[in-house]
């Protein structure tokens, strides 16, 4: 081996040895400074907090105006009110308390819980059948809307 080609040989592992993780112990490590993060500078800026390169306008370039939205929305959400109280006094002059209206609903609950039983039953009948579900409810006398 001459000077040239040792020469390239310390160049090449001097490389591998920058560009490789240094060992916790005893590893060789780069001179201090050598790889940094950030380009070389002297300024300061390199190290300052983070800019958006968006620029946003303190002030608007056009005015805004706000009040008419806003008392337009107030106006529908008392007419909404208005509609709320006036079928709650309906439920109210039919005699039907909150009592039965629960009553109401957990029945239907009771009803969709017994309905998607009988559906499940008859997708499973008819994949015993070999059959479309749709033709099973035509055997059946039954409505799709059913």
């Amino acid at each position: 081996m001459d000077l040239t080609e040792s020469r390239e040989f310390d160049s090449k592992i001097s490389n591998a040895m920058l560009k490789s993780t240094p060992k916790k112990s005893g590893g060789h490590l780069p001179v201090r400074g050598a790889l940094r993060r950030s380009p070389f500078s002297r300024s300061q800026k390199v190290y300052s907090s983070f800019k958006s390169p968006v620029q946003t306008l303190s002030t608007p370039t056009c005015p805004i105006v706000v009040q008419p939205s806003l008392e337009k929305e107030i106006e529908e959400l008392k007419r909404k009110r208005k509609e709320l109280d006036f079928e709650i006094a309906q439920f109210e002059s039919n005699a039907m308390g909150i009592h039965e209206l629960e009553q109401h609903i957990d029945l239907l609950h009771e009803y969709n819980d017994i309905k998607d039983m009988g559906q499940t039953l008859l997708g499973r009948l008819a994949v015993v059948r070999g059959m479309t579900t749709r033709d099973l409810y035509a055997h059946f006398g039954l409505e799709l809307d059913d």
